[in-house]
């Protein structure tokens, strides 16, 4: 498997994607294609590049000042749209890159191109909740949805949380403002009638609305939402456990005693440390592309892009793509407005 990389794209490019890659190949064995400018790639290089390590020359740069809209057009030459060319010829089996999220996402929707009958492609995170996570989506690609687009997005969310989260049956729920049917405005009461639709034809694990706190209760695998919303949901929760966990430090080290119980659940505390950093859950999938693209944070280190590679290299082999694609007619709605079903 070979798993390309944007080496120029993020806060601590081209280290960061550099040293995360070299990491990759060597401890999960995949072959892996570092794109952007060779001589920057190279600092970071030990001499020759390791076995199954290529660079690709590619002399632009795409900025967080460049239009995302037209970004990978204008700068053809760019890292960002090398790769996601590149994963379009057959060259790499899946694109990981920290640069500009919206750049990535035209890009990857003109160049790769969506998954045929998916009408916009979603991010989806997967949030440290429940027992395998939940995923949430989308998180911020589409501000602006229709019933529709969240109704392909519970599609997708499921199948990836079956394949990659290990979900059986994935809980499906919708974020609103409260539990009932009748909650939320027009987008969300007619995307609950979708949603139930497809339940009761026996697609989806379809659970109701769900409010934000259900979501870190991990009362479903999936939580379905506008991008604006998921947004919203997404940065709140992130800022929420760093303004826990400092808290949590203060008061390991309000006193002696303090100190003693912090140094005998350091283990546990590690643990839950671990659990909760973005570093080591990975980037972000995006859903509805034709083939693998995974979005890192844009101030990812070293560690954060091992595990978006990693990341990346398990949705490959997943086939969640393939499932959405043997799928989509259903997540489409005829001329009358219902879920399509069975002939």
């Amino acid at each position: 498997m070979r798993i390309i990389i944007d080496a120029m794209g993020g806060d601590n490019a081209p280290r960061a994607p550099v040293l995360g890659a070299l990491k990759a190949a060597q401890e999960l064995g995949v072959d892996i294609t570092l794109v952007g400018r060779r001589e920057e790639i190279g600092k970071h290089l030990s001499g020759t590049p390791a076995g199954g390590v290529e660079i690709v020359d590619a002399r632009e740069v795409v900025t967080m000042e460049d239009d995302p809209s037209t970004a990978t057009r204008r700068k053809k030459d760019s890292s960002m749209a090398v790769a996601l060319t590149m994963l379009k010829n057959g060259e790499g089996d899946a694109v990981v890159s920290a640069g500009s999220t919206g750049a990535l996402l035209t890009g990857a929707t003109l160049t790769v191109k969506r998954v045929r009958g998916i009408r916009r492609a979603a991010l989806a995170p997967v949030l440290p909740a429940g027992e395998h996570g939940v995923v949430l989506i989308d998180c911020g690609a589409n501000v602006e949805c229709t019933p529709e687009y969240l109704l392909q997005f519970a599609f997708m969310g499921s199948f990836y949380a079956q394949h990659i989260l290990g979900c059986g049956n994935p809980r499906v729920g919708l974020l609103s403002n409260g539990t009932e049917p009748t909650k939320g405005g027009e987008l969300q009461k007619h995307a609950f009638r979708l949603l139930q639709e497809a339940a009761d034809a026996g697609r989806l694990n379809f659970i109701g609305n769900i409010e934000g706190n259900d979501v870190m209760a991990g009362r479903a695998d999936v939580a379905v939402t506008d991008g604006f919303t998921g947004n919203v949901f997404l940065k709140a929760s992130e800022g929420m456990i760093k303004f826990a966990m400092g808290k949590l430090k203060d008061v390991f080290y309000q006193s002696t005693k303090n100190k003693l119980a912090a140094l005998a659940l350091k283990g546990d505390f590690k643990a839950m440390k671990d659990g909760l950093d973005v570093n080591k859950i990975g980037g972000t999938a995006l859903l509805g592309i034709s083939k693998p693209v995974i979005k890192a944070h844009g101030s990812s280190n070293e560690e954060a892009i091992f595990s978006a590679i990693r990341q990346a290299v398990a949705f490959a082999r997943a086939g969640v793509i393939g499932e959405i694609a043997e799928n989509a007619e259903y997540m489409r709605l005829p001329a009358e407005g219902g879920v399509k079903t069975e002939e």
